[in-house]
């Protein structure tokens, strides 16, 4: 979510536009792979789907055939959001359900497994894709620490548990083995990849995201059921809780990330699963997720090893730059502003 936007024009426009060519390279390459997660007559159980990403991917994919199982917290929410849904279908057979459950919950996704299991005629769901999260910024002492662990338990375990549960349910020994896999997505975000002042009670939750994903997907590699896990790194989405974190967020935060681009949920959506039909293991959204990514995929799967092995040795050059301005930028507010416990709290 930091903003690099300006950054990278400063120095010249050779990097951009290499990475523009890397980035339509790796999206050329994905025209001739074919659908790796077709939908159509699969069952999807989506959480956080009652707004946001999470209902835009919902209807996105019910287009597309899928029956949709909505998760969310509010049983009003979703209620409103499965019409919008029903009305998104591809055909007039496909089904749909809702759940109202609280991801934060200790244990809640066995048993909504479960149930959901019991409703698409005691198949476990096809896909299961964890959208469910949310964002207060604060600067780190100024936060408490109820606030971090709040958005462990939405964040990380609401996402854990239901991997958790799913994968237990699809790797089991019973489970049968068949030629199309099961797809385990969960979603993070940019600051994942590289974060800012703010986003002190935030940020962790979704790194671990990041370190589960990274872990998973190889573990499933030992069993004989075909899964993928995905991980989703979206950047600033202009949804309701956009809106609500903008009411609170630190200015500094606000002046960094101010150039970033902003996507609706429909657009991040869509985007989303266009990388995921091509295999995607590492789902960025925009060029500038995939720059971000492209610095930092460690033990990561890659999407095309020669694609992202050459973004790396760029983008390394460019994080030169970035963090000269970022740093630049985070130092002056400081000077300008003075000691951060002086600076007006929002309400």
């Amino acid at each position: 979510m930091a903003s690099i936007t300006s950054t990278l024009a400063a120095p010249s426009i050779l990097l951009p536009t290499a990475a523009a060519l890397l980035v339509a390279s790796s999206c050329a390459m994905g025209l001739f792979s074919g659908n790796k997660m077709p939908v159509d007559g699969k069952t999807v159980l989506i959480t956080g789907a009652s707004e946001g990403m999470g209902l835009s991917a919902a209807k996105q994919l019910a287009a597309k055939g899928a029956n949709i199982i909505l998760v969310s917290r509010s049983a009003e929410k979703l209620q409103a959001a499965l019409k919008v849904v029903k009305a998104s279908a591809k055909n007039p057979d496909q089904r749909f359900h809702h759940m109202p459950v609280d991801v934060s919950s200790p244990s809640y996704a066995e048993p909504l497994i479960a149930a959901a299991t019991a409703w698409n005629n005691n198949q476990a769901p096809d896909i299961v894709w964890c959208i469910a999260g949310f964002s207060v910024p604060q600067l780190f002492t100024e936060m408490s620490m109820d606030s971090l662990r709040r958005h462990m338990d939405v964040n990380f375990y609401g996402t854990a548990d239901m991997s958790h549960a799913i994968l237990k349910s699809w790797l089991s020994p019973s489970a049968p083995v068949t030629p199309e896999p099961k797809h385990l997505i969960m979603t993070t975000s940019t600051v994942a990849l590289y974060t800012i002042p703010g986003y002190a009670p935030y940020a962790p939750s979704k790194w671990a995201l990041r370190g589960l994903a990274d872990t998973l997907s190889q573990e499933v590699l030992m069993y004989p059921q075909n899964v993928k896990v995905h991980v989703v790194y979206p950047g600033t989405i202009l949804s309701p809780g956009f809106a609500r974190e903008q009411q609170v967020k630190p200015e500094i935060t606000k002046t960094l990330e101010h150039s970033d681009p902003q996507q609706t949920p429909d657009e991040v959506a869509a985007a989303s699963i266009k990388a995921l039909e091509n295999g995607d293991y590492f789902v960025t959204v925009n060029w500038l997720g995939n720059l971000m990514r492209l610095g930092m995929l460690g033990g990561s799967f890659r999407n095309n090893w020669v694609v992202d092995t050459l973004g790396a040795w760029l983008v390394s050059i460019v994080w030169i730059f970035v963090q000269f301005d970022l740093h630049g930028k985070i130092r002056a507010h400081g000077k300008k502003h003075g000691h951060p416990s002086t600076y007006k709290q929002s309400a």
